[in-house]
């Protein structure tokens, strides 16, 4: 017998033009990646920028970056004062922006978030690229249930630049988001095998359908408006998620979960009820679906943009004086005072989150240790595509190193993303347009 295939876990594959791409892990790579603590990565986005008040209106203690020191350590604006608890395990990231961000539509910004693609390039054959949750969740994928989780405020994909996902699928389609709790832990939580069976059949009853009109489709493509093709794009994309994430949980019904504590969750909370309530119930899912190793990667949009979805009526609920959308345009004292206050809400929501991650053991240091957990916005000011507002926390077991205001002028976003995936130990040699690592920042091992 042929002795068995060993490679190197740093092997990469090479494609047209040079462009590599790093191996997911493979059974081929030996025993020791199965020996390694969980790499964990959740992104985090919110719409319409962060609070960045007027100098002339004098609130610049609401401003969401730092704008003070004290004994050589940044003080908390008061919009994300609730993090302050976790001052050792974030880091405030200023200068950071896409070089495609000013040649798009602003209202894409949440669309190229991820990816830091051309969107406007009309030589592109699919609208988008990979989204980094993406590239993440390929190197992840074979040690979990599921090989990621899309979350969002409005469930599906919304429409184009007002979309309602910032996941990108490895071929730049965007994949469809879960906004339900009590979908979402069904999914995670209650896959036995006759739901599976259940929903196998379900989904080849859409393929079989999708089959038997391929054929007119293609000769009705070139009759088709560039929005039916799209449609038609998004549908095979949620068919193939569906279908990958059945995938995975077949190979798993067997292995019993972790047990675990549910019973602070309320899975009938929505986003049409009380937002605290709802936002705190999609991070308890989070926070589980780490804990019980069910994923690797999630991403979840927790605002839309330009008004968009049920999320812009939350400050009005919190007794605000205006939509969120509105709130971002505000140049009043008090609208961005108000702006600011909403930010506020976020952090706290943000800090329960992080306390959740606190509160789970790995074998070594809490949850938070071994996640890279990202938010941020892809605009700082209402459509200003440069000095994104950015937060990374965790990832300690990872290398990273924090309680620092972090900036450089016109850093790429896509810089740091690519030290992301290294620090999760993905050796990939570039990520979108990046030029290299952040290798003077939090990353200490990129």
């Amino acid at each position: 017998m042929n002795s068995p295939l060993k490679l190197d876990r740093r092997a990469f594959l090479r494609g047209i033009g040079g462009a590599a791409l790093a191996l997911p892990a493979l059974d081929a790579m030996g025993a020791e990646v199965t020996d390694q603590l969980p790499r964990r990565f959740c992104a985090m986005y919110t719409a319409n920028g962060m609070s960045l008040p007027k100098e002339e209106n004098g609130l610049d203690d609401w401003s969401w970056f730092p704008t003070a020191e004290c004994n050589g350590e940044f003080v908390f604006g008061k919009s994300t004062e609730p993090l302050s608890p976790f001052r050792k395990q974030l880091s405030f990231m200023g200068g950071l922006h896409h070089p495609n961000g000013p040649k798009a539509d602003p209202h894409t910004c949440s669309d190229m978030w991820l990816t830091g693609a051309p969107l406007q390039d009309p030589n592109r054959a699919v609208y988008n690229s990979a989204g980094l949750d993406q590239v993440i969740a390929l190197h992840t994928k074979q040690y979990c249930r599921q090989p990621s989780l899309v979350m969002s405020i409005d469930a599906g994909t919304g429409f184009l630049s007002r979309t309602g996902t910032i996941s990108y699928s490895l071929e730049g389609r965007p994949i469809p988001a879960e906004n339900n709790p009590r979908r979402i832990f069904n999914r995670l939580f209650r896959g036995d095998r006759a739901s599976l069976e259940s929903e196998r059949e379900k989904l080849q009853r859409r393929i079989k359908l999708v089959d038997a009109v391929a054929e007119s489709a293609k000769s009705l493509d070139r009759q088709l408006g560039k929005s039916d093709r799209e449609r038609m794009d998004q549908y095979m994309t949620s068919l193939d998620e569906v279908e990958s994430r059945l995938i995975a949980s077949e190979r798993w019904i067997d292995v019993p979960l972790k047990e675990q504590d549910y019973s602070h969750l309320n899975l009938d909370a929505t986003s049409e009820g009380e937002p605290a309530e709802y936002y705190r119930n999609m991070f308890d899912l989070i926070a589980l679906a780490f804990d019980a190793d069910i994923t690797r990667s999630v991403t979840f949009m927790l605002n839309r943009e330009d008004g968009m979805g049920i999320s812009d009526t939350f400050p009005l609920k919190l007794g605000l004086s205006k939509t969120h959308h509105q709130l971002s345009h505000a140049t009043d004292k008090e609208g961005q005072s108000h702006f600011a206050k909403y930010d506020h809400f976020l952090s706290e929501q943000i800090a329960h989150f992080f306390e959740r991650l606190n509160g789970y053991k790995d074998r070594e240091g809490s949850v938070l240790d071994n996640t890279i957990v990202l938010f941020g916005s892809g605009a700082s000011t209402t459509h200003n595509p440069r000095n994104l507002p950015t937060l990374v926390a965790g990832g300690a077991n990872m290398g990273l190193r924090h309680g620092t205001y972090w900036r450089r002028e016109d850093a790429r976003m896509s810089n740091m993303y690519l030290s992301i995936l290294r620090s999760m130990g993905i050796e990939q040699e570039s990520f979108s347009d990046s030029t290299g690592t952040l290798s003077d920042s939090i990353f200490s091992r990129a």
